[in-house]
């Protein structure tokens, strides 16, 4: 592997095109107050009304932008690519002319290098700097994971005969990592750590690899972003705009979807929004269906972790300021951590909610989630996609017919046992957010975890009828997944059966109404 990344940009031979890229007059246009960001790939220089990113010519084996034809290449490519997500923003590939010494931003000479031409977003403020100040909030995530799952559901599937996608190219980019992070490393306890998640990486690849085969196949294998971390990420007029995406190498391109959402998952992790993070896996999921692939999530979830922390190294040896280098070396620390994190999963709980439409399973399901680190399981929601119904669509289903028939409900609770049965063979907590009203339906579920090895709890939610009343109709105004009315409220009522002795033992009650509730549940869970 060669690169020039070493050299601090006065030393490179393109240095003297960077300075003079500096001056207005090297534009054609009004430019004023330029400012160059350097990355350990590009220059980036900001005009005003314009951005221009030009590619260093390095080659790191991964990513190679050694030659002037490659870099038009590249050029080309992340123009094409980000016009998916940033149409706007992303404009034109234009020809770096005349000398050196006086360049041209365009022109007619022949070009001595090449950049992308954007739109200067009007904040050089990118989420990353809202998620270091810890001022990122849920309407932002739940947008971001909106926009994701929509670009997951639109973008190319690779075909079954392509070369992206297959499992010993997914273990080589695992691998990889290490190949460049190994010489990097001088204190021996990183050394010993990156060889125990190495050797996990190849266990669950091992286990996991006819999986993500198979995955390929059922086209779950896109051409994704490739870089969704939230220094991708910015808010233009109050909406979000996704760009940067990978175009130095299609094989980092062509991913699992999930390794996709692990990359974001990974990066909030990496701020302290645990949260938020799951807050995003939980949306996420809920938008697609996608559950099969939370058996690879924590496979990725490492991975993810692994190609920041080998930026974090990669940065450092860039940087002659010792503290950014000593900043990076820190970051690497905290990605490394987390791959570690996740190689040691605890042993999982599997929580299902039993109550009355309207009694607070969804919110607190979903709060918990959130706060001990679970994936949510919603019955309403997966209800309606059996039967091929959007989550906020109605079915104009009556009691007892369309989707609520006898058929459909033990339908509908066998694919929330095949769900949960993922999520803790993943090593995950599963929340399974469902009435549970009729003994048939429990027995199932506490069959599952004892056989998983997993800890077993009814999550036993109570509310006053006229609390209950009231949140159906305030549900329905909003447009809720869940269908429920005051008439099938009174039904469950009348036929709902009551939790055994035996069930009664691993029960958590507790009054919904009460503004304590949810620390009670996260105090009975943590005994």
């Amino acid at each position: 592997m060669t690169s020039t990344s070493h050299e601090p940009a006065s030393q490179l031979p393109e240095s003297k095109l960077i300075q003079g890229l500096m001056f207005p007059e090297a534009y054609p246009h009004s430019a004023g107050n330029i400012r160059l960001i350097e990355t350990h790939i590009s220059w980036v220089l900001l005009t005003g009304e314009y951005v221009y990113k030009i590619k260093k010519p390095v080659d790191f084996g991964f990513l190679d932008f050694s030659t002037l034809a490659r870099r038009r290449h590249f050029c080309q490519e992340e123009l094409r690519l980000n016009r998916r997500l940033a149409a706007d923003w992303y404009l034109e590939v234009v020809p770096v002319t005349g000398t050196y010494e006086r360049p041209r931003m365009g022109g007619n000479g022949a070009a001595i290098e090449y950049a992308v031409k954007m739109r200067q977003f009007p904040t050089a403020a990118t989420l990353k700097d809202r998620g270091k100040s810890g001022h990122f909030g849920q309407n932002e995530i739940d947008r971001i994971t909106d926009l994701l799952a929509d670009f997951h559901a639109r973008i190319a599937k690779a075909s079954g005969d392509s070369p992206y996608g297959d499992s010993t190219d997914i273990r080589h980019w695992f691998e990889e990592n290490s190949i460049h992070l190994r010489p990097r490393l001088q204190n021996p306890g990183r050394i010993a750590q990156l060889q125990a998640i190495e050797d996990w990486g190849l266990a669950e690849w091992q286990a996991k690899a006819g999986l993500m085969e198979q995955r390929k196949h059922l086209g779950f294998v896109r051409e994704c972003h490739g870089d969704m971390h939230l220094g991708n990420m910015t808010r233009v007029d109050g909406e979000i705009v996704l760009f940067d995406c990978i175009e130095f190498n299609p094989m980092l391109r062509w991913i699992d979807v999930i390794s996709e959402a692990a990359f974001l998952m990974i990066d909030l992790l990496h701020f302290g929004l645990d949260a938020l993070a799951f807050r995003f896996i939980n949306r996420y999921l809920q938008r697609t269906g996608d559950y099969r692939g939370v058996a690879l999530l924590r496979y990725y979830l490492v991975y993810r972790a692994l190609v920041l922390a080998k930026v974090s190294l990669l940065r450092a040896e860039q940087q002659h300021d010792s503290g950014l280098w000593e900043q990076n070396h820190a970051e690497y620390g905290v990605y490394a951590d987390l791959a570690e994190r996740f190689t040691r999963m605890s042993s999982p709980m599997l929580l299902i909610t039993h109550g009355f439409s309207g009694s607070g399973k969804s919110y607190y399901a979903s709060l918990l989630s959130e706060r001990i680190g679970a994936v949510q399981i919603r019955s309403d929601i997966e209800r309606k996609r059996i039967f091929g119904f959007k989550a906020d669509q109605g079915t104009g289903s009556a009691p007892d017919s369309g989707i609520y028939t006898e058929n459909a409900t033990q339908s509908t609770y066998e694919r929330l046992l095949a769900e949960a049965r993922t999520v803790l063979e993943s090593g995950l907590t599963a929340i399974v957010d469902a009435t549970f009203l009729k003994a048939a339906q429990r027995a199932p579920f506490r069959q599952l975890a004892s056989s998983s090895g997993a800890r077993f709890r009814i999550l036993d939610f109570q509310a006053a009828d006229q609390v209950l009343d009231e949140r159906i109709r305030r549900r329905q105004d909003r447009n809720d997944a869940s269908e429920a009315t005051i008439e099938i409220l009174r039904r469950q009522q009348q036929t709902a059966e009551a939790l055994s002795p035996e069930e009664r033992k691993d029960a958590v009650t507790v009054d919904s109404a009460d503004e304590r509730a949810l620390e009670f549940l996260l105090s009975a869970l943590s005994e």
